[in-house]
């Protein structure tokens, strides 16, 4: 059989392993659950596996027949903490307030698909393949603790990852089965601002015997989104969201301090560094002008996801080989979200796709997209992504 007749043979298999995964959605490092499921799923293939220390991750590494550069295939494990919609015939959790919202359950049965459809070809191999089955992806880097503790040296330190490759599912945006890649910044990085705004409380009554925070808190607000546009180019944009504003707790009190949070988004390492110095001067600046301080810490998150041209081309060039030139979508912006794979593309040169997984019946323009209650996904996929991932690793570099 050949990749996609022998992808198909297990989809049943990666449906009822993917099904398991989502009724036991654990967070952050610790996947115990998780782990112990993946880890029965890869009992008995030729590989060599091992067990994070910080984490409950799971490497495995396949020796090729060849001697050539090692390529690793990535997949996330945990999950999120929302609660779950169940939609109609599709998985359930059975934890409460826990769900796979973002579809690291089918990241996790399409890597295992890949893992046994190269186990079956490791006379084809031109080098060896490392599998990283990550923790923490959507919390606390999950990628960066890995790679801490050898990943990329997994397969020996005289052969070490060469190039990386990872996929992720859409519940909306793309048509079930669609591939989508770009050259370049595939993710934004995703930094956070914290702001305490300090003045001095007192009676609603008389604000002028006070020094009243929360206007100039919600001036900073204001401000920092003047300065995205007056400060940056508009063809290397930033994005600034306040998620949270709190202050007070009654009415007719003039609180000390008040508190927000905002989430920086870049699409370039100069844009990012830009930010740094740009936006904390002008939330100080306020505040001065109010008379009263500010609290201000830049917290770096995730950074960029960029793609290598090279590598870019062969996932597409994949795809239009295995799949067929009618499944391939070249992105024309990047995702304005952001990943930890950004660490492992940092170290070694490699691409980060997607892959569509709308579900029958819903309609891309209204579906619920990642991380909401209502998110679902189209199983049909895991075939076609495991067979994906596995000619990405069975094709030679050059």
């Amino acid at each position: 059989m050949d990749l996609r007749e022998s992808a198909a043979a297990l989809q049943p298999d990666l449906i009822a392993l993917r099904r398991d995964l989502h009724a036991v959605p654990e967070l952050g490092l610790r996947l115990p659950r998780t782990q112990r499921l993946l880890l029965a799923a890869l009992d008995g293939l030729p590989l060599e596996v091992t067990r994070g220390r910080e984490l409950d991750s799971v490497t495995a590494v396949l020796r090729g027949a060849g001697d050539g550069p090692t390529v690793l295939l990535r997949a996330d494990m945990d999950a999120l903490p929302v609660p779950e919609r169940p939609q109609p015939g599709g998985p359930v959790s059975s934890i409460p307030g826990r769900m796979h919202a973002c579809g690291h359950d089918l990241h996790m049965a399409i890597l295992v698909g890949a893992v046994r459809l190269l186990a079956e070809r490791r006379a084809e191999l031109p080098g060896d393949v490392v599998f990283m089955f990550q923790p923490a992806e959507e919390t606390d880097g999950g990628a960066q603790l890995m790679i801490d503790e050898g990943l990329l040296t997994a397969a020996g330190e005289d052969r070490p990852v060469a190039a990386a490759y990872a996929l992720h599912v859409f519940s909306s945006r793309l048509p079930t089965g669609q591939v989508a890649v770009r050259h370049g910044t595939a993710m934004a990085a995703a930094d956070q601002l914290r702001v305490v705004v300090r003045g001095r409380g007192g009676h609603g009554s008389a604000p002028y015997a006070a020094l009243d925070p929360v206007p100039a808190a919600c001036e900073a607000v204001t401000a920092l989104q003047t300065a995205v546009t007056r400060s940056f180019s508009i063809f290397d944009p930033v994005v600034v969201t306040v998620g949270t504003f709190h202050a007070g707790e009654v009415p007719n009190v003039i609180p000390d301090e008040a508190r927000f949070t905002a989430i920086v988004r870049t699409f370039s390492p100069a844009a990012r560094e830009r930010a740094m110095a740009v936006l904390p001067p002008v939330v100080h600046g306020v505040a001065a002008a109010h008379g009263l301080t500010a609290d201000v810490e830049y917290h770096r998150g995730y950074p960029v996801t960029a793609n290598h041209p090279q590598h870019a081309d062969r996932v597409a060039e994949t795809v239009r080989t295995l799949l067929g030139g009618d499944r391939l979508t070249e992105v024309e912006h990047p995702q304005a979200g952001s990943e930890d794979f950004s660490y492992v593309l940092q170290q070694v040169p490699g691409a980060y796709f997607f892959l569509g997984a709308l579900l029958p019946g819903r309609e891309l323009a209204t579906a619920p997209y990642n991380h909401s209650p209502e998110a679902a996904f189209d199983e049909s996929v895991l075939a076609d992504g495991a067979a994906l991932l596995a000619a990405l690793a069975l094709n030679p570099l050059t």
